[in-house]
């Protein structure tokens, strides 16, 4: 029951991120709502479904947006394996430690991004990227991450009861 709950949110999140959350930019950027799924299901379930989720939305953003299958695939695979080896040191119900993790997601995220992106084409403008793009984008998915956690937190909770009394006969 849990892979095909986790491919639906993957794939919802995929449809609306692509679709609706595009009219919800400030200034061009909009929050990475598939970082911070990715980071959720790593923290909530650790490295193994991190980086399952991880390599499912990598390969989805891969297939639609990149001109090469891999790059986005194993950034968000590495993301989800990363933020995993966490998970076993906090309280999940905190939704301070998410925020501060999915800043730092984001902050990984778009460094690779420029690196690769920006830094090797010679765009090396570091000061326009980080005000004009990785600042306001930290903002904005850290913002995003509150009630996003909280829903993937509410099903996950779910899951685990469902599994939990699966085998019971009352």
């Amino acid at each position: 029951m849990r892979i095909p709950v986790t491919a639906l949110i993957i794939v919802l999140n995929f449809i609306l991120q692509t679709t609706l959350f595009r009219l919800l930019t400030i200034q061009g950027i909009f929050p990475n709502t598939a970082l911070i799924i990715v980071t959720s299901y790593a923290l909530l379930r650790g490295s193994k479904e991190g980086a399952l989720a991880g390599c499912f939305t990598g390969l989805l953003m891969d297939i639609f947006f990149s001109s090469m299958i891999g790059f986005y695939t194993l950034l968000y695979l590495a993301m989800g394996l990363f933020f995993g080896r966490i998970q076993k040191n906090y309280y999940r119900e905190n939704y301070l430690l998410p925020v501060i993790f999915c800043i730092a997601s984001t902050l990984l995220y778009q460094t690779a991004i420029y690196v690769t992106g920006f830094l090797f084409r010679g765009d090396g403008n570091l000061l326009h990227y980080l005000l004009r793009i990785l600042l306001p984008e930290i903002v904005y998915t850290a913002i995003a991450t509150v009630p996003i956690y909280r829903l993937l937190f509410a099903v996950n909770e779910w899951l685990e009861l469902k599994e939990k009394y699966k085998y019971r006969l009352f």
